[in-house]
């Protein structure tokens, strides 16, 4: 199991995941000049170089961290490689739409203060989804090619 490939980059792609939890999503200053993050957790201001907690989002908290766990499970289906494979592929899926969640959670707050998402209120958070489906589509590449590798083994028997 820890000898495959893929098995790393499950493991990366869980851990980058996980980074929703570290990173934020969007940065942006509020109308009264206060500086604002939103992760998957809430929304925290900046008040005297302390982060505060303003909102909390516990649904989106939980979502992310079950989709953040997904690729790990993901790893102990080695036995079955069919199976793994159709786990991964609902696991991007439910990564694109993680992502659309978080940007009309984004939106629907910044629309509160008549803001829009721009390319500079934009933070590592939504990079971390491209790169775990990248990670994720890396191992349903080693996957098949394992599953090739056992059946022409088994021509070869």
């Amino acid at each position: 199991m820890i000898q495959r490939i893929q098995t790393i980059w499950l493991l990366l792609a869980s851990i980058v995941l996980f980074g929703l939890f570290v990173f934020p999503y969007v940065n942006f200053i509020d109308l009264v000049g206060l500086g604002k993050r939103i992760l998957v957790t809430g929304t925290f201001s900046s008040v005297n170089n302390e982060s505060v907690r303003k909102t909390t989002t516990v649904l989106l908290a939980l979502v992310s961290g079950f989709v953040a766990l997904l690729p790990f499970v993901a790893i102990f289906l080695y036995k079955n490689r069919k199976n793994q494979i159709k786990v991964v592929g609902l696991i991007i899926v439910l990564i694109v739409l993680l992502g659309v969640w978080m940007f009309s959670n984004a939106a629907s707050q910044l629309g509160g203060i008549s803001q829009s998402i721009q390319a500079s209120n934009i933070g590592v958070g939504f990079f971390l989804l491209p790169v775990a489906i990248i990670l994720l589509a890396m191992a349903i590449g080693a996957i098949r090619k394992d599953e090739k590798l056992i059946k022409s083994a088994d021509r070869l028997r």
